[in-house]
């Protein structure tokens, strides 16, 4: 098994965070994984993506010229990279400020509107786990439960109210997404 997946978005919406807390739940799944990080010298605005390869063998190269999954927070990021995937992958993104779709035929869509959702949840900061909910569900990379608790090691021993609308923004994108 070997899957690769593409974050993508403007800095600040957390998607370097996306693609690391994935990657350290399916290091703690016992899964080989590289984590690929790009982003623009500004810090919150510019670019930011990343590259996430998890498979039960190593990985020979952490770039991915074909991901079998695209995650995108904005326009400019479904624009650059939605012709990248591979036949038959996923694309995952943010309807909250995407209005765009891709003409492809040949992949599956999820729009996901983490945007709202996530004010919904009572703050803006969590769209990116709540999509990481959706992501999770849809590709089982990893179970839910052991990305949950990766989240909670990375974000350490913050409060504890945090470790909680995590939970809740997880559950809300992991329920959106039907079966």
């Amino acid at each position: 098994m070997m899957l690769k997946t593409i974050f993508s978005g403007f800095g600040g919406q957390g998607v370097l965070m996306m693609g690391y807390s994935l990657a350290h739940g399916a290091m703690s799944h016992g899964y080989h994984v590289t984590y690929l990080p790009a982003y623009g010298a500004e810090v919150r605005g510019g670019t930011a993506n990343c590259t996430v390869a998890v498979a039960d063998e190593e990985i020979t190269s952490p770039v991915s010229s074909e991901p079998d999954n695209l995650v995108v927070m904005n326009s400019p990021s479904l624009t650059t990279f939605q012709n990248k995937v591979t036949h038959g992958g996923i694309i995952f993104l943010n309807s909250s400020i995407i209005d765009a779709r891709p003409s492809r035929q040949d992949i599956k869509v999820y729009a996901v509107p983490c945007g709202d959702m996530a004010q919904e949840v009572g703050n803006i900061r969590v769209a990116n786990i709540i999509m990481m909910g959706a992501f999770i569900k849809k590709t089982g990379v990893v179970p839910a439960d052991i990305y949950l608790k990766s989240l909670e090691t990375i974000m350490g021993s913050k409060k504890k109210s945090a470790a909680e609308v995590n939970r809740k923004a997880f559950a809300a994108g992991y329920d959106f997404v039907k079966d």
